[in-house]
Protein backbone atom coordinates (compact mmCIF):
# COMPACT_ATOMS: atom_id res chain seq x y z
CA UNK A 1 0.00 0.00 0.00
CA UNK A 2 1.40 3.40 -0.87
CA UNK A 3 -0.48 5.83 1.02
CA UNK A 4 -2.55 4.16 3.31
CA UNK A 5 -6.29 4.93 3.44
CA UNK A 6 -8.05 5.45 6.50
CA UNK A 7 -11.70 4.42 5.34
CA UNK A 8 -14.00 2.96 2.21
CA UNK A 9 -16.61 4.56 0.86
CA UNK A 10 -19.33 1.72 0.30
CA UNK A 11 -21.72 3.31 -2.22
CA UNK A 12 -25.14 1.12 -3.16
CA UNK A 13 -26.09 1.81 -7.18
CA UNK A 14 -29.80 1.31 -5.34
CA UNK A 15 -29.58 4.37 -3.08
CA UNK A 16 -30.09 7.67 -5.64
CA UNK A 17 -27.94 9.44 -3.38
CA UNK A 18 -25.03 7.57 -3.05
CA UNK A 19 -25.91 7.08 -7.38
CA UNK A 20 -25.78 10.92 -7.27
CA UNK A 21 -22.70 11.55 -5.69
CA UNK A 22 -20.17 8.49 -7.15
CA UNK A 23 -21.46 10.08 -10.46
CA UNK A 24 -19.61 13.61 -8.94
CA UNK A 25 -16.57 11.61 -8.76
CA UNK A 26 -16.76 9.96 -11.92
CA UNK A 27 -14.11 6.85 -12.30
CA UNK A 28 -11.18 7.43 -9.49
CA UNK A 29 -7.82 5.28 -10.50
CA UNK A 30 -8.66 1.82 -9.48
CA UNK A 31 -6.32 -0.01 -7.06
CA UNK A 32 -6.37 -3.27 -8.94
CA UNK A 33 -8.39 -5.27 -6.05
CA UNK A 34 -12.16 -6.59 -6.67
CA UNK A 35 -14.88 -7.12 -4.34
CA UNK A 36 -17.21 -9.56 -5.75
CA UNK A 37 -15.88 -8.33 -9.35
CA UNK A 38 -16.28 -4.66 -8.65
CA UNK A 39 -13.35 -2.65 -8.19
CA UNK A 40 -11.91 -1.43 -5.28
CA UNK A 41 -10.73 2.97 -6.34
CA UNK A 42 -8.90 5.38 -4.56
CA UNK A 43 -11.32 8.21 -3.73
CA UNK A 44 -8.61 10.17 -2.23
CA UNK A 45 -5.11 10.00 -0.50
CA UNK A 46 -7.22 8.92 2.81
CA UNK A 47 -10.00 7.28 1.10
CA UNK A 48 -11.06 4.05 -0.88
CA UNK A 49 -14.28 3.69 -3.04
CA UNK A 50 -16.56 0.68 -3.26
CA UNK A 51 -19.68 0.60 -5.05
CA UNK A 52 -22.25 -1.98 -4.36
CA UNK A 53 -25.35 -3.49 -6.15
CA UNK A 54 -27.13 -4.37 -3.47
CA UNK A 55 -29.34 -1.90 -0.72
CA UNK A 56 -26.38 -0.96 1.73
CA UNK A 57 -28.49 -1.44 4.86
CA UNK A 58 -28.97 -5.29 3.31
CA UNK A 59 -25.44 -5.24 2.77
CA UNK A 60 -24.39 -7.45 5.93
CA UNK A 61 -21.18 -7.69 6.87
CA UNK A 62 -19.89 -6.37 3.74
CA UNK A 63 -16.47 -5.61 5.39
CA UNK A 64 -15.88 -9.53 5.64
CA UNK A 65 -15.57 -9.29 1.20
CA UNK A 66 -12.89 -7.13 1.63
CA UNK A 67 -9.24 -8.20 0.53
CA UNK A 68 -7.61 -9.46 3.61
CA UNK A 69 -5.15 -6.09 3.62
CA UNK A 70 -8.01 -4.15 3.98
CA UNK A 71 -9.82 -6.19 6.30
CA UNK A 72 -6.23 -6.13 8.40
CA UNK A 73 -6.42 -2.43 7.95
CA UNK A 74 -9.84 -2.15 9.88
CA UNK A 75 -10.75 0.58 7.56
CA UNK A 76 -13.92 2.28 8.75
CA UNK A 77 -16.75 2.39 6.48
CA UNK A 78 -18.61 5.19 5.01
CA UNK A 79 -21.85 4.85 3.90
CA UNK A 80 -23.87 7.42 1.61
CA UNK A 81 -27.40 7.66 1.53
CA UNK A 82 -31.25 8.64 1.23
CA UNK A 83 -32.74 9.67 4.41
CA UNK A 84 -36.30 9.02 4.75
CA UNK A 85 -38.64 10.43 7.37
CA UNK A 86 -42.22 10.60 9.06
CA UNK A 87 -41.90 14.78 8.31
CA UNK A 88 -39.56 14.47 4.90
CA UNK A 89 -37.25 17.23 6.61
CA UNK A 90 -35.50 18.31 4.27
CA UNK A 91 -31.49 17.75 6.28
CA UNK A 92 -28.05 16.62 6.16
CA UNK A 93 -27.93 13.95 8.40
CA UNK A 94 -24.59 11.74 9.81
CA UNK A 95 -25.38 8.79 12.65
CA UNK A 96 -24.07 5.56 14.14
CA UNK A 97 -24.98 2.31 13.13
CA UNK A 98 -27.13 -0.75 14.82
CA UNK A 99 -30.16 -1.77 16.36
CA UNK A 100 -30.26 -0.90 20.20
CA UNK A 101 -33.87 -2.98 20.48
CA UNK A 102 -35.11 -5.80 19.85
CA UNK A 103 -35.98 -5.01 15.87
CA UNK A 104 -34.12 -5.11 13.09
CA UNK A 105 -36.98 -3.97 10.51
CA UNK A 106 -34.15 -1.95 8.35
CA UNK A 107 -31.33 -4.36 8.22
CA UNK A 108 -28.65 -5.33 10.80
CA UNK A 109 -29.67 -7.74 13.54
CA UNK A 110 -31.60 -7.27 16.92
CA UNK A 111 -29.67 -5.91 19.71
CA UNK A 112 -26.68 -5.66 18.15
CA UNK A 113 -24.47 -2.13 17.95
CA UNK A 114 -21.61 -1.80 15.34
CA UNK A 115 -18.10 0.02 16.06
CA UNK A 116 -17.78 3.59 15.54
CA UNK A 117 -15.42 5.93 14.56
CA UNK A 118 -16.12 8.92 16.79
CA UNK A 119 -13.79 11.29 15.73
CA UNK A 120 -14.19 11.22 11.94
CA UNK A 121 -17.68 10.79 12.29
CA UNK A 122 -17.79 14.10 14.19
CA UNK A 123 -15.89 16.04 11.51
CA UNK A 124 -18.22 14.60 9.15
CA UNK A 125 -21.15 16.67 10.87
CA UNK A 126 -18.80 19.95 11.30
CA UNK A 127 -17.74 19.67 8.17
CA UNK A 128 -21.44 19.54 6.32
CA UNK A 129 -22.64 22.07 8.78
CA UNK A 130 -19.82 24.39 7.63
CA UNK A 131 -20.39 23.73 3.93
CA UNK A 132 -24.22 22.90 3.61
CA UNK A 133 -25.15 25.86 5.76
CA UNK A 134 -24.26 28.83 3.39
CA UNK A 135 -26.26 27.16 0.73
CA UNK A 136 -29.52 26.56 2.74
CA UNK A 137 -28.58 22.87 3.90
CA UNK A 138 -28.28 22.09 7.96
CA UNK A 139 -27.06 19.33 9.53
CA UNK A 140 -27.50 17.20 12.03
CA UNK A 141 -26.74 13.60 14.06
CA UNK A 142 -29.31 11.14 14.42
CA UNK A 143 -29.63 8.61 16.79
CA UNK A 144 -28.08 4.80 16.22
CA UNK A 145 -30.49 3.24 14.21
CA UNK A 146 -30.69 0.37 11.50
CA UNK A 147 -28.06 -1.76 9.42
CA UNK A 148 -25.96 -3.44 7.94
CA UNK A 149 -24.23 -5.47 10.55
CA UNK A 150 -20.43 -4.69 10.41
CA UNK A 151 -17.24 -5.61 12.06
CA UNK A 152 -15.75 -2.52 11.32
CA UNK A 153 -16.13 1.01 12.27
CA UNK A 154 -19.01 2.49 10.31
CA UNK A 155 -21.66 5.54 9.62
CA UNK A 156 -23.79 7.11 7.46
CA UNK A 157 -24.06 10.43 5.67
CA UNK A 158 -27.12 11.09 4.40
CA UNK A 159 -28.97 14.05 2.42
CA UNK A 160 -32.87 13.85 3.27
CA UNK A 161 -35.13 15.65 0.73
CA UNK A 162 -38.84 15.02 1.41
CA UNK A 163 -40.69 13.72 -1.32
CA UNK A 164 -38.61 14.62 -4.63
CA UNK A 165 -37.80 12.22 -7.44
CA UNK A 166 -33.89 12.80 -7.43
CA UNK A 167 -31.65 14.12 -4.41
CA UNK A 168 -31.07 18.22 -4.71
CA UNK A 169 -27.95 18.89 -6.62
CA UNK A 170 -26.98 21.46 -4.24
CA UNK A 171 -26.97 19.04 -1.30
CA UNK A 172 -24.96 16.34 -3.46
CA UNK A 173 -22.31 19.08 -4.15
CA UNK A 174 -21.73 19.18 -0.55
CA UNK A 175 -21.72 15.46 0.30
CA UNK A 176 -19.17 14.73 -2.85
CA UNK A 177 -16.74 17.77 -1.68
CA UNK A 178 -16.90 16.29 2.41
CA UNK A 179 -16.88 12.80 1.67
CA UNK A 180 -13.51 12.06 0.04
CA UNK A 181 -12.04 14.60 3.27
CA UNK A 182 -12.88 13.51 6.08
CA UNK A 183 -10.27 13.53 9.33
CA UNK A 184 -10.46 12.75 12.71
CA UNK A 185 -9.39 15.27 15.37
CA UNK A 186 -7.29 13.66 17.96
CA UNK A 187 -8.34 16.99 20.05
CA UNK A 188 -11.71 15.77 20.06
CA UNK A 189 -13.07 13.87 23.47
CA UNK A 190 -14.65 11.03 22.68
CA UNK A 191 -18.38 10.39 24.83
CA UNK A 192 -21.40 8.01 24.17
CA UNK A 193 -24.22 10.50 24.26
CA UNK A 194 -27.46 8.73 25.93
CA UNK A 195 -31.24 10.45 25.50
CA UNK A 196 -33.12 13.57 23.33
CA UNK A 197 -34.89 12.54 20.54
CA UNK A 198 -34.19 10.91 17.09
CA UNK A 199 -32.56 13.51 15.69
CA UNK A 200 -30.35 14.55 19.38
CA UNK A 201 -30.50 18.21 19.03
CA UNK A 202 -28.21 18.11 22.32
CA UNK A 203 -25.42 16.51 20.98
CA UNK A 204 -25.40 17.81 17.69
CA UNK A 205 -25.06 21.38 19.32
CA UNK A 206 -22.22 19.65 21.67
CA UNK A 207 -20.45 18.34 18.69
CA UNK A 208 -20.90 22.18 16.61
CA UNK A 209 -19.95 24.12 19.63
CA UNK A 210 -16.88 22.12 21.79
CA UNK A 211 -14.80 19.63 21.06
CA UNK A 212 -17.10 16.61 22.01
CA UNK A 213 -16.78 13.35 18.96
CA UNK A 214 -19.62 11.02 19.51
CA UNK A 215 -19.93 7.57 19.16
CA UNK A 216 -22.83 5.48 19.99
CA UNK A 217 -26.16 8.01 20.38
CA UNK A 218 -28.70 6.40 22.31
CA UNK A 219 -32.56 8.46 21.69
CA UNK A 220 -34.66 8.76 24.59
CA UNK A 221 -37.11 6.56 22.87
CA UNK A 222 -34.26 3.07 22.48
CA UNK A 223 -34.00 3.25 26.27
CA UNK A 224 -36.85 2.07 27.10
CA UNK A 225 -36.28 -1.40 25.25
CA UNK A 226 -32.41 -1.13 25.77
CA UNK A 227 -30.74 -3.74 28.12
CA UNK A 228 -27.61 -4.17 29.70
CA UNK A 229 -25.47 -6.32 27.07
CA UNK A 230 -26.59 -3.76 24.69
CA UNK A 231 -26.22 -0.70 26.78
CA UNK A 232 -22.09 -2.23 27.05
CA UNK A 233 -22.11 -2.30 23.39
CA UNK A 234 -22.59 0.69 23.17
CA UNK A 235 -19.68 1.53 25.39
CA UNK A 236 -17.44 -1.16 23.99
CA UNK A 237 -18.46 0.13 20.37
CA UNK A 238 -17.00 4.10 21.13
CA UNK A 239 -13.55 3.67 21.12
CA UNK A 240 -11.01 6.63 23.30
CA UNK A 241 -14.75 7.34 25.33
CA UNK A 242 -14.20 9.20 28.27
CA UNK A 243 -17.27 9.23 29.40
CA UNK A 244 -21.12 9.06 28.56
CA UNK A 245 -22.93 12.30 28.60
CA UNK A 246 -26.53 12.43 29.10
CA UNK A 247 -29.35 14.74 27.58
CA UNK A 248 -31.56 14.18 30.87
CA UNK A 249 -29.70 13.86 34.63
CA UNK A 250 -32.45 11.81 35.33
CA UNK A 251 -31.01 8.71 32.71
CA UNK A 252 -28.01 8.80 34.37
CA UNK A 253 -29.52 6.75 36.94
CA UNK A 254 -30.80 4.43 35.08
CA UNK A 255 -29.63 0.96 36.11
CA UNK A 256 -27.92 -0.98 32.39
CA UNK A 257 -25.51 2.11 32.66
CA UNK A 258 -24.35 1.22 36.05
CA UNK A 259 -20.76 0.92 35.68
CA UNK A 260 -20.21 1.32 32.38
CA UNK A 261 -18.17 4.44 32.43
CA UNK A 262 -17.97 8.02 33.90
CA UNK A 263 -21.10 10.48 34.00
CA UNK A 264 -19.38 13.45 31.50
CA UNK A 265 -20.84 16.70 32.00
CA UNK A 266 -21.13 19.47 28.62
CA UNK A 267 -18.55 21.47 29.98
CA UNK A 268 -16.08 19.15 30.52
CA UNK A 269 -14.75 19.80 26.78
CA UNK A 270 -13.79 22.62 25.79
CA UNK A 271 -15.01 24.66 23.66
CA UNK A 272 -13.83 24.91 19.24
CA UNK A 273 -12.70 27.82 18.36
CA UNK A 274 -14.54 29.34 15.77
CA UNK A 275 -17.18 26.89 16.07
CA UNK A 276 -20.79 28.05 14.32
CA UNK A 277 -24.13 27.97 15.91
CA UNK A 278 -26.01 24.75 15.42
CA UNK A 279 -27.87 24.37 12.78
CA UNK A 280 -30.84 22.30 13.51
CA UNK A 281 -32.62 19.40 11.54
CA UNK A 282 -34.82 21.64 9.37
CA UNK A 283 -33.95 23.13 6.11
CA UNK A 284 -34.08 27.29 6.76
CA UNK A 285 -36.83 28.72 5.00
CA UNK A 286 -34.16 30.96 3.16
CA UNK A 287 -32.10 27.97 1.54
CA UNK A 288 -32.02 27.46 -1.98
Amino acid sequence: MATDPRYLVVASDRDPVASAVVEQWGAPPATGEFVDGAPIRRLSEGALLLRRPVLHIHDEHVDRRLPSPWREHRLSLVFPSIHRSERNVDCLTVHPIGNPGPNAEVGGEPRTLCPTDPRRMTHTLRTLAEVGGPVGWSATFEATHHGPSVDAPAFFVEIGYGTATDPPPDAVRVLAHAIPRLEADPDDRVAVGVGGGHYVPHFTELALRRRWAFGHLLSRHALAALDAATARAAWAGTPDAAGIVYARAEDADLPVFKGLGTRARDGDAPRRGGAQAPTGASRPASGT
